[in-house]
């Protein structure tokens, strides 16, 4: 879950970051973008610095820039809370930048804000109903598109939270946010071990392209595989295999390739530690060659899953079907033929 989480001076905002990061939410603000600028240009930070630095941005970048900069830092492990948001198109830029995201509203009373803001004694904090409105004015609303704009904010917001009564009182509120809003998502096996391929395949050394094949039995990983020259030879980037390093044309003259590819790696890699294949499964970036197709066929493997399709890969496909082997094609990712 990405939350972000906005609304009036002194309403319980920071007591919601707080409750969100007690439980597991990695905190991010828009306020952190503002004051790393401040750092970087050597200026000390101010409420008026910040507000001044915020709007300047947004002129020069657009309105949702504090967002843009900060969607940068999402990770689709972790579940993020956000605070500072002060303007609609931030919103939207944090929405562009994941579909989970959600925005929280969180609004008191004027009297009981200024009793807390009274209470907490900070400097520079109003001291009267007055100077509160006062400070607020420039945050709720501008004709200048690139100033805050809290109460356009409050209209895009996806659950409204009202928090006059006690800190147990907020948190049950956000606690009945969090059951209401989760969102799970888990890959399918399919997806799971197709993107360990192609992680595996950023390990390839071959310059035309970078292939990688996993083979799966019941579900665990037994043996992995990228394309590239043989072990204790010059790898093809460091010009190891001339007709890879001649971009020969894709599927032609593969008699001549010093690289073995991702598949024949991953089962002779398992080869090598005494693993047995038999009756598993290879994921593999692309469909593969007629070599490889033997190797698979021959080492006992029952199914091949490949993402793109290769040059020759019908007759691949056509000899793992008459051997018996299950064959599936996964969405495939737009790569270009090639190899």
């Amino acid at each position: 879950m990405i939350l972000g989480v906005s609304g009036p001076y002194a309403a319980g905002k920071s007591a919601v970051v707080a409750f969100l990061e007690a439980r597991s939410f990695y905190g991010l603000s828009l306020s952190d973008v503002l004051r790393e600028e401040l750092s970087a240009r050597g200026l000390e930070e101010t409420r008026e610095r910040m507000i001044e630095l915020g709007n300047e941005l947004r002129a020069a970048e657009g309105p949702g820039a504090l967002a843009v900069r900060l969607g940068r830092r999402f990770q689709p492990d972790r579940n993020h809370v956000i605070d500072s948001i002060r303007h609609p198109a931030e919103v939207e830029a944090l929405r562009a930048a994941s579909p989970h995201f959600q925005l929280l509203w969180v609004e008191a009373e004027e009297g009981t804000r200024l009793e807390r803001l009274q209470a907490r004694g900070r400097g520079g904090d109003p001291t009267s109903l007055g100077e509160m409105r006062a400070l607020e004015g420039r945050e709720l609303a501008s004709d200048d598109p690139a100033a805050q704009q809290l109460l356009a904010v409050r209209e895009l917001a996806d659950e409204v939270i009202a928090n006059d009564g006690s800190l147990e009182d907020l948190h049950r509120s956000v606690q009945a946010v969090l059951k209401k809003s989760l969102y799970f998502d888990r890959p399918s096996w399919d997806e799971y071990f197709m993107s360990i391929a192609r992680v595996v395949a950023s390990r390839s050394n071959c310059v035309k392209r970078k292939v990688a094949a996993v083979i799966t039995l019941d579900k665990r990983i037994i043996s992995t595989g990228y394309n590239g020259t043989p072990r204790g030879v010059r790898n093809c980037n460091e010009g190891g295999c001339p007709r890879c390093n001649t971009f020969s044309p894709g599927g032609a003259d593969l008699g001549e390739c010093l690289c073995s590819h991702g598949e024949e790696n991953a089962i002779t890699q398992a080869s090598y530690h005494g693993v047995s294949v038999a009756g598993g499964t290879i994921y593999t970036t692309f469909c593969p060659c007629l070599l490889c197709t033997k190797m698979i066929i021959n080492s006992g493997i029952a199914e091949v899953v490949y993402n793109a399709d290769y040059p020759l890969g019908d007759v691949s496909l056509a000899l793992l079907r008459e051997a018996g082997l299950k064959v599936r094609q996964v969405e495939p990712s737009g790569d270009a033929p090639g190899g």
